[in-house]
């Protein structure tokens, strides 16, 4: 059964970084068509309407239809640590993350976080995440177990360790390359399941286990690569410590091969000129992290790669401290502010759709209002309290009436949530 979703349609033709908000296609009384988990057509409504009779109608008046929202970094693990007290990073690591992940070792647990994550992000209009595991190659079975069942598209990978970490939580170079090795083969390109290669971030890794993890890479070029790069200052001097041959932290990834198309790395905060011109020319992605970068005190991302490099947008749970994407692009924007940035909410909304899609290589398939995209959709509600609703109500175009919900809104704006053409929330 075809239905055909009517309201104010936002969709993208091009890069706002690169040609402006120009590059954004909105309709007042859009229409989009939805047919076999896919989005058939778009246009006008009336159109549309009169062209497929037999479609189910869902009126949404003024409310605005987008793609999903697309998270490129998060660690599902931390689901119950979010907003826990933050230090610095390793302190936060070793007080918080660390132990939480431990008890994943329980495969019970770890069904019940993957369950319970996903329905959260859900709820806030989030159709796509790229999320790490633990240690425990059952805790990424469990997370893409959980998202096959909901009928999303995931990118999900086992987190190898083998230094530096609690030793229930590491791993050697074999069994990291072995185990992901499995989950590729059971759980890559199944459905709408992705499985990425996963190393944490150089600290916890040896050059035995990054030599390891970059000739599976290798082997299989079509899995995405994720890992941390340059959050904050006193990583980047742990890691000249830990790595004195390379030029830099980058450079550490690059020896052993774990650099190129597919790779994403989260944060990105600190990095050298030659770092940010390596990235533009691997055709790598960097996944920014504003609640993360500012709740532990990791520093200003920097929005000027985003013309050169694919940038996308993210939660980072648990130290990013909300589940919403609105609230992160929020953050997105105070953080830009402060670099002297000032981001159009056409870039915003980009970031978090078309822009994360794209750092994980599956711009074809989400992250936009189009026809043959997958039709995960999201409805959102630009009066969904008195202070958002007076403020839009004073817009002169939907740039003014959006930007309300961005700075302001949480899941109460979030009317409608489809997942492959299923409406799943609220």
């Amino acid at each position: 059964m075809a239905e055909l979703l009517i309201g104010r349609t936002l969709a993208f033709a091009g890069d706002p970084f690169v040609e402006g908000p120009g590059a954004a296609r909105i309709a007042d009384r859009g229409g989009v068509l939805v047919e076999h988990g896919r989005i058939a057509a778009t246009g006008d409504s009336a159109v549309l309407r009169a062209a497929r009779p037999d479609a189910t109608v869902s009126d949404h008046g003024d409310r605005l239809i987008s793609a999903g929202f697309v998270d490129c970094h998060v660690h599902y693990p931390q689901t119950a640590i979010v907003a826990a007290w933050g230090r610095r990073l390793i302190d936060w690591l070793n007080l918080h993350t660390f132990p939480e992940e431990m008890r994943l070792a329980d495969p019970a647990y770890a069904a019940a976080i993957a369950d319970r994550y996903l329905d959260l992000v859900l709820a806030q209009g989030t159709t796509t995440v790229c999320t790490y595991a633990t240690v425990h190659p059952h805790s990424a079975e469990a997370i893409l177990a959980a998202a096959e069942a909901r009928g999303m598209r995931i990118v999900a990978g086992k987190t190898c360790m083998d230094r530096n970490a609690p030793a229930g939580l590491r791993d050697t170079p074999a069994r990291a390359h072995d185990e992901t090795a499995a989950l590729i083969a059971r759980w890559h390109g199944r459905g709408r399941l992705g499985v990425a290669v996963t190393p944490r971030f150089a600290p916890t890794s040896s050059p035995e286990q990054l030599e390891a993890l970059g000739a599976l890479w290798a082997a299989h070029p079509d899995c995405p690569m994720q890992t941390h790069l340059a959050e904050q200052t006193d990583e980047c001097a742990w890691v000249a410590q830990l790595f004195p041959q390379a030029r830099d932290y980058l450079d550490v990834y690059e020896r052993v091969g774990l650099i190129g198309p597919g790779a994403i790395y989260g944060h990105a905060v600190h990095l050298t000129g030659r770092e940010r011109a390596r990235l533009a020319e691997a055709g790598a992605a960097v996944a920014h992290c504003p609640t993360s970068n500012t709740f532990i005190g990791s520093g200003l991302f920097d929005m000027g790669l985003a013309p050169a490099v694919r940038v996308g947008l993210a939660t980072d749970i648990g130290a990013g401290s909300s589940f919403s994407m609105l609230r992160t692009m929020a953050a997105a924007y105070e953080v830009a502010q402060l670099r002297g940035q000032a981001l159009h909410p056409a870039c915003l909304w980009w970031l978090a759709t078309q822009g994360s899609a794209r750092a994980l290589r599956l711009d074809d398939r989400i992250g936009n209002i189009a026809p043959g995209m997958e039709a995960d959709i999201v409805v959102i509600d630009l009066a969904s309290t008195p202070a958002i609703a007076q403020a839009a109500a004073r817009a002169e175009d939907l740039w003014g009436a959006l930007f309300p919900t961005i700075m302001m809104g949480d899941d109460r704006a979030v009317a409608a949530v489809h997942v492959a053409g299923r409406r799943v929330a609220p």
